[in-house]
């Protein structure tokens, strides 16, 4: 479902079927960006781990700075209470397998697995258009407050396996989004996921339009 809800401005709850495919961590681990700096290795928690899937709904605490067991390395792009847990849409997953092919990435014909652009929560049924600064998001007892949508940097690109990944993620707006946490507890796969309108004055979709214009601009 892909239903425009621009025009939402109360705090009714908005009816999207979506789901909470997994719930994904990762530790600081070594990362080869040889493919953008050549040579170079960074640590990084990028790469995650499902540790909540459907048919193992393990329960997850969220704290105000993110999951229990996701550590944040670099806070500038993924860390603080405004990053502290990043949400993306399954249905770009198929997008991203084409392109990857495209680009002659050894693997690309598998499907890709939870977490394979570095994200903590998994959905289905809700996209970025879907979605403005300030919506309420509940899962389970926890709820978390919608902040941006990602600003890939150059290790996206090393977990892709192409240099051009970050910019095909600010050109094509398949961001996911960055949420805060207004109210901690547990979280699992399977959870159903509801969205709760908030003052609906800058949408996802017009913050990924200013990004898409200056990415244009660049090389």
């Amino acid at each position: 479902m892909q239903q425009q809800l621009a025009h939402a401005t109360t705090e009714t709850t908005d009816s999207i079927a979506a789901r909470l495919l997994a719930v994904s961590v990762g530790s600081s681990a070594p990362l080869d960006v040889s493919n953008t700096s050549p040579g170079m290795v960074v640590n990084s928690g990028i790469r995650k781990t499902p540790v909540s899937i459907l048919r193992n709904q393990t329960g997850i605490e969220v704290r105000r700075l993110g999951l229990v067991g996701d550590e944040q390395v670099d806070l500038s792009v993924h860390g603080g209470l405004e990053k502290a847990v990043y949400m993306y849409p399954v249905e770009h997953y198929e997008w991203w397998r084409e392109r990857r092919l495209e680009a002659g990435v050894v693997g690309a014909d598998d499907p890709l697995s939870f977490a394979a652009v570095g994200e903590n929560l998994t959905t289905c049924g809700l996209l970025e258009a879907q979605l403005w600064v300030g919506d309420r998001i509940v899962m389970g007892d926890v709820e978390f407050r919608v902040e941006s949508p990602r600003n890939p940097c150059y290790k996206f690109n090393a977990v892709m396996g192409y240099v051009r990944a970050a910019k095909h993620m600010m050109m094509s707006g398949y961001s996911g989004v960055y949420l805060s946490v207004s109210k901690t507890g547990f979280i699992s796969a399977g959870s159903l996921i509801q969205v709760i309108p908030g003052r609906r004055q800058e949408s996802i979709s017009a913050m990924l339009g200013l990004r898409r214009s200056r990415a244009r601009r660049e090389p």
